[in-house]
């Protein structure tokens, strides 16, 4: 009978926590740019996190750090709401051609374990 119970309650218990727990979140698109696109957009994460992997349709992407120059790191670090783009000192790069008006999945993987997935609609 105690079997039985714990079996009932355990995957409740492990639902109210799945849906308890905070969430990242983003808004993005995607600016095309020589030979792919840039990620343009905001990213919220509700405790400090790393991002640590991207990925598309059209394969991963590259995280990279631009100060004063960019290059090519493994993993950026998130703090609440980073902006992401162009402006910022974060970017995401993809390869691939890119059509106006198309949406792409984007999945976002952070160090916690967590993984965003999201939609980028290409502009310009």
């Amino acid at each position: 009978m105690k079997y039985a119970v714990t079996t009932l309650l355990l995957p409740s218990l492990l639902a109210s926590l799945a849906m308890a727990a905070p969430v990242p979140a983003a808004k993005l698109t995607l600016r095309p740019s020589y030979g792919g696109a840039v990620i343009d957009g905001r990213v919220y994460v509700p405790t400090p996190d790393t991002l640590v992997g991207a990925w598309s349709a059209v394969g991963a992407a590259r995280l990279m750090r631009c100060s004063p120059i960019c290059e090519v790191v493994s993993s950026l670090p998130m703090k609440n709401t980073t902006v992401l783009g162009s402006e910022s000192t974060y970017r995401i790069a993809l390869g691939g051609q890119f059509i106006r008006g198309q949406r792409i999945a984007v999945s976002l993987r952070f160090r916690s374990g967590r993984v965003l997935v999201t939609t980028a609609v290409v502009n310009r």
